[in-house]
């Protein structure tokens, strides 16, 4: 059983804030925490990431990013990335880690997330539908 999952994307500061507290929200019983393979370290969460999901009643206040370390990524029993490459990369920092670490995607067709970083408002609002399903999915993966 999963007691601690960690979201991972580049800079930690638009999908892994996101897709942490929505796996919180769907999984309040988990520990999730999210870091970033280029964290931008202290950096709060992205105005527009903020904003999209303000409007849909996630709040991301308090969130600051991170760098993954190899024991964050030894500490949490589930991690999930964004994209397939950061499989590799996490696997590169922390090999052990490797049969732990899935695409936040995986049960939404294996799709890759993309990064809406520095992109319109409607390329973030796509990514948080995008999120939004995944996480659902593995909340009833997760909670069966």
């Amino acid at each position: 059983m999963f007691k601690s999952i960690l979201v991972v994307c580049v800079g930690n500061i638009c999908r892994s804030p996101t897709g942490e507290r929505l796996l919180h929200r769907y999984c309040p019983q988990l520990e999730v925490q999210s870091a970033g393979l280029g964290a931008l370290v202290g950096r709060e969460a992205d105005a527009q990431a903020r904003q999209v999901a303000g409007q849909r009643d996630l709040s991301l206040a308090g969130h600051r990013a991170r760098q993954l370390t190899p024991d964050l990524c030894r500490r949490h029993d589930l991690i999930l990335v964004m994209e397939k490459q950061h499989i590799n990369e996490v696997s590169q920092l922390a090999p052990e880690v490797r049969g732990k670490t899935m695409l936040f995607g995986h049960w939404a067709g294996q799709r890759d997330i993309p990064d809406p970083y520095r992109k319109s408002l409607e390329a973030f609002d796509s990514v948080y539908a995008l999120l939004d399903d995944a996480a659902q999915k593995w909340a009833h993966a997760l909670n069966r």
